[in-house]
């Protein structure tokens, strides 16, 4: 088995680059890792069923990871460095990364979903609408200052001057059209740095869909309280629609953005299917934001 370490020096603060990591690994009793990046790409032919790639970076970094594992049949092990590291609070990793390189040591692994479309795959979520804008516009000054913040802050700055979109919904036998202010598709249950997807995990085999429809600021903000602090999505609400499935099309009247796992990849129509158990990662367990259930909440 070897060990293959890809370090994103743009990541995060930057600080947690190549050499960190090779300490903290060393000091964990992994030394002398293969070193690389996905710039250079020869040396991932090399990679072989049951190695384990270690990605520091970011989610969009991670993504690339899991592409890599999946083709390779390699065991994806996660180095939180980014700004947002949705992925690794899926996995509960710990926060010291001595520890975290310990968990890969041990080697203890879980099976999770990765949700695929016509453009590649997502570990955490597909935006559309204005779930695009801090991907974006949040970048250089603001990221830097604001940190996983920056989400926040690109949303709220820019949520009142949005109308909203028209646009099809399909999820499994559930089908919507309106206008929306954004529309989400996670494969696990975390997005923008933290914020919970009611019952969410990345490991239930579905889709989680959230739709918000186009309402006054006071009243977006009441509704995400009312999600964040009960930890449920709302049976019946006319501002959130909230389905669960293991395929979903979103159609557009005209092409949209789509980003997912924090990088632009493309625009509308978008079709997901989540493929379930079907990435090896480095984890003593997936969590779950609440009691997941097949049942589709109430489209108010």
């Amino acid at each position: 088995m070897t060990y293959w370490l890809v370090a994103n020096p743009g990541a995060g603060d930057g600080q947690k680059d190549r050499a960190f990591w090779l300490e903290k690994l060393a000091g964990a009793g992994i030394s002398n890792p293969e070193c690389c990046d996905f710039q250079e790409q020869t040396w991932e032919a090399q990679v072989q069923p049951g190695d384990v790639v270690m990605v520091a970076g970011g989610d969009g970094s991670v993504n690339a990871g899991a592409r890599l594992c999946l083709e390779r049949n390699a065991i994806l092990a996660v180095l939180p460095s980014g700004t947002a590291n949705d992925f690794a609070r899926n996995l509960d990793l710990p926060e010291e990364p001595a520890d975290v390189c310990e968990l890969v040591q041990r080697g203890e692994t879980q099976m999770v979903d990765v949700a695929e479309f016509g453009g590649g795959l997502f570990l955490n979520v597909a935006h559309v609408g204005l779930g695009t804008l801090p991907v974006r516009e949040s970048q250089g000054t603001t990221k830097k200052m604001f940190g996983r913040f920056s989400y926040g802050f690109e949303l709220l700055r820019r949520v009142s001057a949005k109308r909203g979109f028209h646009a099809e919904i399909t999820c499994d036998q559930a089908f919507l059209r309106g206008r929306w202010l954004s529309i989400a598709v996670s494969s696990g249950a975390f997005f923008g740095g933290g914020n919970e997807i009611p019952q969410a995990m990345a490991d239930d085999g579905l889709l989680d869909v959230i739709a918000v429809k186009p309402r006054p600021l006071v009243q977006l903000l009441l509704t995400f309280l009312m999600v964040r602090f009960s930890g449920k999505s709302p049976e019946r609400t006319s501002t959130v629609v909230h389905l669960k499935g293991q395929r979903c099309e979103i159609l557009t009247s005209r092409p949209k953005t789509v980003t997912v796992d924090g990088d632009e990849a493309g625009t509308t129509p978008l079709r997901v299917v989540c493929r379930k158990h079907c990435l090896r990662v480095i984890g003593t367990t997936v969590v779950s934001t609440g009691e997941t259930a097949s049942r589709q909440p109430g489209l108010g």
